[in-house]
C-alpha cells in the first residue's frame, strides 16, 4: 500500500506557496477529458474554488500587446442576376433603397452575412457567442 504524500509546514506562515508551474499542471489536469475538477483540487489539497480561480487567471489572460482588431478587406459587391424590375410604385415619395451586404469573416472558414438593416445589438450578441467558440 502506498502512502499519500504529506507536506509538513513548519513556518509561522501557514500558507502554501504554489509556483506558476504547479498551478499550470493542476489547471491542465482539470481540463483533461473525464477529469473532475473537485477530484483534482482534493488531490492537491486545495479548495475547488482556488482551482477555478487559477483556471480563470491562467486561461483568461489576454496579452496586453495583442490587439482584438482583425484585418478588414473591402471587396466589390457581387451583382445579383438580372431580373425584370417591378412596376414603379404608385406612392410618389417612396424610393427603392439600395441593398448592402456586410460579410464578417470569423476565421476557421466561418462567415456571417447580414444586410444593412441588421439590428446592431442582435449582431453584437451573435458575434460574441460565435467568438467564444
Amino acid at each position: 500500500m502506498t502512502m499519500p504524500r504529506v507536506e509538513v509546514i513548519t513556518s509561522v506562515d501557514r500558507r502554501r506557496r504554489w509556483s506558476r508551474e504547479e498551478k499550470e499542471l493542476l489547471v491542465a489536469a482539470s481540463f483533461e477529458p473525464g477529469a473532475s475538477t473537485s477530484e483534482v483540487a482534493r488531490s492537491a489539497g486545495i479548495h475547488v474554488s482556488q482551482l477555478f480561480r487559477w483556471r480563470k487567471d491562467l486561461c483568461d489572460r489576454v496579452d496586453p500587446g495583442s490587439s482584438r482588431l482583425v484585418p478588414v478587406e473591402i471587396v466589390p459587391a457581387v451583382a445579383p442576376p438580372a431580373v425584370e424590375a417591378p412596376a414603379p410604385s404608385a406612392s410618389p415619395g417612396r424610393r427603392r433603397r439600395k441593398s448592402g451586404i456586410i460579410e464578417i469573416e470569423l476565421g476557421g472558414g466561418r462567415r456571417v452575412r447580414v444586410d444593412r438593416d441588421v439590428d446592431a445589438e442582435a449582431l453584437r450578441r451573435v458575434l460574441a457567442a460565435l467568438g467564444s467558440r
